[in-house]
């Protein structure tokens, strides 16, 4: 009779020295570093307005720039904000303006993308429009819309939707017409259904792309914004500078080149949260 083999235990094999990580790292990273290069750009700009190399009209210093934002915030000596509103009703006007152009464009840009990238001969047919309308610079065509639809709100939200829409559409595209055919293949295989296979296969796999070209027709509308405001545009942020920048306000048009910058790092950032809470696949698979 034989007897039974113990089991033997394999031996566990020593892991290499790891350094332990330590969590203050990552967080001196994230926050400190920019910190750090904000301080530092302080410092290099109250350098160069102290130097007397420019004129304060074309280097002001920051505790002016700073008067002048705690100016366009309140009511100060009978005078509210900057040309009777707040900056903060600025604000609120320029991203109204947007947002709606935004939601107009992406969604135009989403939809002929969807098309564009599963129908070949729209594609073919579209496409050379597309890089047209990309290659424009705003500016170029802003005043056209003028003469059509008047200095009021329509042509602002349209410039802004017109700029928002070819990064959408040509991340789509792009995405689509990279859909994994395997998965296609095999959805179709399974009895699926063309609107099936776009809706459960195509979308899902181009999802990561698209919100990587509303990120992008996020910034082309912001980019496009001081143009869309050149008009009519106060109350806006845009407009503010280009008012500001008329009689040399230099204070007042960094205040505004500011807002916009902050406004849009705030935007994208939520626009990052979104994509990682709606695309948590996204570099996994």
């Amino acid at each position: 009779m034989s007897t039974p083999v113990e089991a033997i235990e394999p031996t566990p094999v020593a892991e290499p020295n790891r350094k332990p990580r330590r969590p203050w790292t990552s967080s001196v990273t994230t926050v400190g570093l920019p910190v750090l290069s904000v301080i530092a750009f302080l410092a290099l700009w109250q350098v160069a307005a102290a130097s007397g190399t420019w004129s304060e009209t074309f280097v002001p210093f920051p505790s002016t720039v700073w008067h002048a934002f705690v100016n366009t915030m309140t009511t100060h000596d009978g005078v509210r904000g900057y040309q009777g509103y707040l900056l903060w009703e600025h604000l609120y006007m320029t991203l109204r303006r947007v947002l709606v152009g935004v939601i107009i464009g992406v969604g135009l840009g989403v939809i002929l993308g969807l098309a564009m990238g599963s129908v070949t001969w729209l594609r073919s047919l579209l496409e050379p429009w597309l890089t047209f309308l990309r290659a424009l610079p705003p500016l170029a065509y802003f005043f056209l819309l003028v003469i059509w639809l008047g200095i009021d709100e329509a042509p602002k939200i349209t410039l802004l939707a017109l700029a928002a829409l070819p990064p959408a559409a040509v991340a789509t595209t792009a995405a689509v017409v990279a859909a994994p055919v395997g998965l296609v293949e095999a959805a179709r295989a399974l009895g699926a259904s063309r609107a099936q296979v776009i809706r459960d296969v195509v979308v899902p796999s181009a999802l990561p792309e698209t919100f990587t070209g509303i990120r992008l027709s996020v910034g082309m509308a912001y980019s496009s914004v001081v143009a869309a405001e050149l008009f009519n545009g106060i109350p806006g942020i845009g407009g503010m500078v280009k008012d500001a920048s008329n009689y040399n306000n230099t204070p007042v048009v960094l205040v505004g080149i500011f807002a916009i910058g902050f406004s849009g790092l705030i935007i994208d950032g939520l626009l990052r949260a979104a994509e990682r809470r709606a695309v948590p696949w996204r570099g996994k698979v």
